[in-house]
């Protein structure tokens, strides 16, 4: 997918700045259908408690935002991601960063003749955990090694997908509920990446399929959401397998039009923190030949409404 908007516009639509010192960072809305960035914040000392509703507001109005410049250490991104809710461990135990098991290491690096992290992580569109029993409220990745080509990663707003439906279709989809599994597409992946591993019984058994409303209440800024991807939703509850397989295939690809993505060009030392309740998101690829690495962490959500 080409990139169809630039990661720092040229003249902000929107900035705000606080006068109180430990607070006095920029938010600066992007020329896009969502996101801000975060200018002049060091996340490697404390954030006070304004500073830290600030940042919070901003996250709901915005749904991505982009911290520049942020040379932290991974402790310093777990404690960072911790003010916003309990961290959630991925299944994939064998690409944690060794002595931070909340860290995934998204990377397509190789260290003797294994992959230290998740090479094709975010081939297809997705929302984080959207598997899981209780989904991501959000994901924080931090650029460590960045390629000189590629690595874009694709953001989409699931408001505009849901808001821009024909209003005949949102009264179908209201009252209807899907299933996610991180299965779906796993042995697809594996097939394409033999070096992906083949998941054991307590594997499976940690990420069993679960059913979530199709359309979902934003639980801070109360806008509806489409809460459905290609990656991990499988069918919906109580439709014929056609039916499903057409009407989701219908919003997948409703979900994904131009105008509704911001495309994320990673700077050194990016941080970017997701909602995971009203953007699902896609890696745009980097060549074989150049390196990628970057540390993730989710924060657990609530249960989907």
């Amino acid at each position: 997918m080409s990139a169809v908007y630039a990661s720092i516009p040229s003249t902000p639509r929107f900035s705000e700045q606080s006068a109180t010192p430990d607070s006095s960072f920029e938010i600066r809305q992007l020329a896009a259908p969502l996101g801000a960035e975060v200018l002049d914040l060091n996340l490697d000392r404390s954030l006070s408690d304004e500073g830290f509703a600030r940042i919070s507001q901003a996250f709901s109005d915005h749904h991505v935002l982009v911290f520049r410049k942020q040379d932290i250490t991974p402790a310093q991104h777990v404690q960072f991601s911790r003010r916003f809710g309990p961290l959630q461990i991925h299944v994939l135990r064998q690409f944690q960063l060794p002595g931070h098991e909340e860290i995934l290491q998204i990377s397509n690096i190789r260290e003797n003749g294994k992959p230290i992290g998740l090479g094709d992580a975010g081939a297809f569109w997705h929302s984080d955990l959207s598997y899981k029993a209780v989904p991501s409220l959000g994901s924080l990745l931090h650029a460590r090694e960045l390629p000189d080509t590629g690595g874009d990663t694709h953001f989409a707003n699931m408001h505009l997908a849901w808001e821009t439906l024909p209003a005949s279709l949102q009264k179908i989809l209201l009252p209807l509920r899907a299933e996610h599994t991180y299965i779906k597409r796993y042995e697809e992946q594996r097939a394409k990446a033999p070096w992906r591993p083949a998941l054991t019984q307590a594997q499976l058994d940690e990420v069993k399929p679960v059913v979530h409303p199709v359309v979902t209440t934003h639980p801070d800024n109360g806008r509806k959401t489409l809460f459905v991807n290609e990656h991990f939703t499988s069918r919906i509850v109580g439709l014929p397998q056609d039916e499903s397989d057409d009407l989701l295939q219908q919003l997948f690809a409703h979900s994904i039009r131009p105008e509704f993505i911001y495309t994320h060009k990673w700077q050194e030392d990016d941080m970017v923190f997701w909602d995971n309740r009203s953007v699902i998101h896609l890696a745009g690829g980097t060549p074989d030949d150049q390196r990628r690495r970057l540390n993730r962490t989710t924060v657990e959500g609530t249960v989907p409404v």
